[in-house]
């Protein structure tokens, strides 16, 4: 087994399968998606051509939705599996958004909470969308004042309540939209059948990978994570490698893998945070180049999947900064990533 290589071709960084952005988030169960530019890119660069436009289309259309779901941090899911998600991850979510208000010393009574929920409605039925500063005016025009952080848990607590989701893509901000107006109905699923589902999304898409790793992702106990992986029986194959337990999904490719190929990856990208195991495409010497301990992620560079330096955008241009002297990037695969990446843009 290689991991490195069936992980590139499982996240559709190598030999992409899809055409659509929405069709990746959708293989690849739940896509971190902190920085807003960014996000844009992680989901693109997995398509066989990647487009910025593409991306804006299926997001103002619904079919992807950013939200806090797992860890309560944001992710892009499809919008098909919204519904699921929510219902699976609704109570977890509520508890750790308890925990933090209460560590700030925030207490919002259910009345309130109605309130201001029901402003948060009509506001959005008449404009459509909304940024976090529309929804604080319409606020202030019923006489409810609040700072910016209690604000942000009510946002929170109107996306758990399952009334709020992303809008339209806007230059620079989040929006919000109404639930019921932007995404598909769906049908509800058992509590097991989610987590079975959520299991087989992610081996599929992140697999190899441990059960640590799938817990870590998903957020969810030891035992929800057994519960899931268990239901799916003999479509998960379970390897061994460098004293490790590992499992692949029995969809997994294994061809497509060529050295010399250079890859940029966006901050925060599932290739690094979808996993504990990082070690295997990231060498311990180097993980403070590639993250710090609070979980920021930076744009990292990839060699043959291992990550080999950072990469920012100056006066338009990408500039690389590899962590090794000794470094060396086929000329021609790092040209033709770069392309790949001012093309997305365009």
């Amino acid at each position: 087994m290689n991991p490195v290589s069936a992980r590139l071709l499982g996240q559709q960084l190598i030999c992409p399968q899809f055409s659509a952005p929405h069709e990746v988030v959708r293989h690849m169960g739940a896509m971190q998606a902190q920085d807003y530019r960014m996000m844009q890119w992680a989901a693109t660069m997995r398509t066989k051509v990647p487009s910025a436009k593409a991306f804006a289309s299926d997001y103002n259309a619904g079919r992807i939705v950013r939200v806090h779901l797992f860890r309560t941090t944001w992710q892009l899911v499809a919008g098909e599996d919204w519904a699921w998600m929510l219902e699976l991850y609704r109570e977890k979510a509520l508890r750790l958004l308890a925990g933090w208000m209460k560590s700030n010393g925030v207490s919002i009574p259910p009345s309130e909470q109605e309130s201001v929920q029901r402003i948060f409605a009509d506001c959005l039925s008449t404009c459509r969308i909304a940024r976090k500063e529309d929804l604080d005016a319409a606020l202030r025009e019923c006489g409810i004042v609040m700072d910016s952080h209690r604000l942000s848990y009510h946002l929170h607590l109107a996306e758990y309540a399952g009334l709020l989701c992303s809008g339209d893509l806007l230059p620079a901000r989040h929006s919000y939209a109404l639930a019921a107006d932007k995404l598909p109905k769906t049908s509800p699923l058992l509590h097991e059948e989610a987590l079975a589902l959520l299991a087989r999304k992610y081996y599929s898409s992140h697999g190899p990978a441990t059960l640590e790793d799938f817990v870590w992702w998903s957020g969810l106990n030891v035992s929800e994570c057994r519960k899931g992986m268990d239901a799916l029986g003999t479509e998960l194959v379970r390897q061994c490698w460098k004293d490790l337990t590992f499992y692949c999904h029995e969809t997994g490719r294994s061809r497509g893998f060529r050295r010399g190929g250079v890859i940029l990856l966006p901050s925060f990208d599932e290739y690094l945070i979808g996993y504990k195991s990082r070690h295997i495409a990231l060498a311990p010497e180097y993980r403070h180049r590639a993250h710090n301990n609070s979980g920021i992620f930076w744009p990292v560079v990839l060699i043959d999947g291992q990550v080999a330096g950072n990469w920012t955008i100056k006066g338009g241009r990408v500039q690389t900064d590899f962590f090794s002297p000794d470094t060396t990037a086929d000329p021609a695969s790092l040209q033709a990533e770069m392309g790949r990446f001012q093309d997305f843009a365009v």
